[in-house]
């Protein structure tokens, strides 16, 4: 058996990668592979001599044996396995819960499309140890919570993963990378986006990173944020970058990176309440919703077994989003795929009222209470009935009381940002099974990287922006 964890899971071109590694064989080497829709083979080391270490606890530095590998300055920034190969070892796969370690090679901001892995969400409910967040949580004290160590095996492959199956996908765990970052980045690289890479912890130590961008992408579960990566990305949007959130459950849980953010903390409940919830007072007080127009509280979970939904229904047919869809006022996408476009986790926007009939939701009048950017656009909702099995306490309402709906949402502050409202973006996503889902991914990233030609150019005005974009895409739809 052989397992390994990075020194840091994020590396320049040309960079010495140190992986720590425990074996009970006498010798392995690794090999090295892009993902690229598949496993693209790079190079593999020579033999080196293996090294049996104990396991400790998951809120520990595991220190295991280091080797470190000298990676060739012209690898292309992207998101990295090293298979760790024992003597007579099986071929690497991406789902890999051994024998395995993911990495990024970051880019230099030779294009302006970057695309986030959520290394943080991956480490909260990484088990190995025999603790996360979810089970046998090791407390800390200062600062007060739960503490997890990133020096361990796991974290997006490589390690087991607290949680139950995903009913529509037993054979790739949620909260990792095979689950919906390998989807959505084989998408992208498919259909000839050439996105660069890099970690939320590369963004806590370096906000200004973002400055070489023009769109961030967000893609499944990205949970947990510090306040720098928070503070980054508002920072970003707020001088004129995009970002695009294929995902939920966003930015639900505030963490503090110590000890060189080697491990994370949150504090998720106590007698005065959860400190690092982002939303209510008793904890950051910054409602997530001014990041990403949308939030957790105002959606809901369906973790176990199949979910039935009406699908999205259309609010805004003519925004430029919904070119070449073909999709009417009030029209229904995502019902039917396989799984449901409206994911294990939702996240919405507060509604005043949703109209079955009509299929035409409301925000709600004191929706800035909560939190929610002015100017924000409904572009599809879908409601979430007294089935979801989570239906979250919200500021004015009990807990499942009130409209809980996914919902997908444009807003204008500086730069644009889109959410789609939706964990599961990733699992329709390229399956063939609703070519519209596939149709508004690619007019999000074209008309968001389409705004400026330059990278590092001032935002327009945002009216001036939204037409020039409405006016390319839907030319785009009507040629083709």
């Amino acid at each position: 058996m052989i397992h390994g964890y990075a020194a840091s899971a994020s590396v320049w071109p040309g960079q010495r990668l140190v992986l720590h590694v425990s074996t009970d064989a006498t010798r392995f080497r690794v090999g090295f592979y892009r993902w690229a829709g598949k496993l693209v083979h790079m190079f593999t080391s020579s033999w080196v001599d293996g090294e049996r270490a104990c396991e400790r606890g998951a809120d520990q530095d595991w220190q295991w044996p280091a080797y470190g590998f000298a990676l060739p300055a012209g690898w292309p920034s992207g998101a990295y396995i090293a298979h760790l190969e024992e003597p007579g070892a099986g071929a690497p796969h991406v789902a890999l819960r051994d024998a395995a370690v993911l990495f990024v090679v970051r880019g230099y901001g030779a294009v302006r499309l970057l695309y986030k892995i959520p290394l943080a969400t991956y480490n909260a409910y990484n088990f190995s140890g025999g603790g996360c967040y979810y089970a046998n949580p090791p407390r800390s004290s200062n600062p007060p919570g739960t503490r997890l160590s990133f020096h361990r095996p796991g974290g997006g492959v490589g390690g087991p993963t607290f949680g139950a199956p995903d009913y529509y996908d037993a054979a790739s765990p949620r909260q990792t990378f095979a689950h919906w970052d390998a989807r959505f980045i084989g998408w992208l690289l498919h259909k000839g986006y050439t996105p660069e890479f890099c970690t939320d912890l590369d963004i806590h130590a370096d906000p200004g990173l973002l400055r070489n961008y023009r769109l961030l992408l967000s893609v499944g579960h990205d949970e947990y944020w510090s306040e720098a990566m928070r503070d980054g990305v508002e920072g970003f949007i707020g001088r004129g970058g995009n970002a695009a959130f294929f995902s939920a459950n966003l930015c639900w849980w505030r963490i503090h990176l110590v000890d060189g953010a080697s491990a994370m903390v949150c504090h998720q409940g106590g007698p005065h309440g959860a400190l690092d919830h982002w939303w209510p007072a008793s904890g950051a007080g910054r409602p997530e919703d001014a990041l990403a127009g949308v939030s957790y509280r105002h959606g809901g979970g369906w973790w176990d077994g199949p979910r039935e939904t009406a699908g999205f229904a259309v609010q805004d047919p003519d925004h430029w989003i919904f070119a070449g869809t073909g999709l009417r006022c009030g029209e229904c996408f995502g019902a039917n795929t396989i799984p449901p476009l409206a994911g294990y986790e939702c996240d919405g926007a507060p509604l005043a009222a949703f109209d079955h009939a009509s299929g035409l939701a409301s925000l709600a009048p004191d929706a800035r209470q909560c939190g929610t950017p002015a100017g924000l656009t409904l572009l599809a909702a879908c409601p979430l009935d007294a089935r979801w099995q989570e239906r979250p306490l919200r500021e004015t309402c009990a807990a499942a009381g009130g409209v809980h709906a996914a919902t997908m949402s444009i807003f204008t502050r500086g730069g644009t940002v889109f959410s789609a409202g939706t964990t599961d973006w990733a699992q329709v996503l390229g399956s063939g099974q609703d070519e519209r889902v596939d149709t508004m991914t690619g007019n999000v990233i074209d008309g968001l990287m389409g705004r400026c030609a330059r990278p590092h150019c001032t935002a327009e005005s945002p009216e001036r922006e939204e037409t020039s974009i409405a006016t390319t895409l839907l030319t785009k739809a009507a040629i083709q």
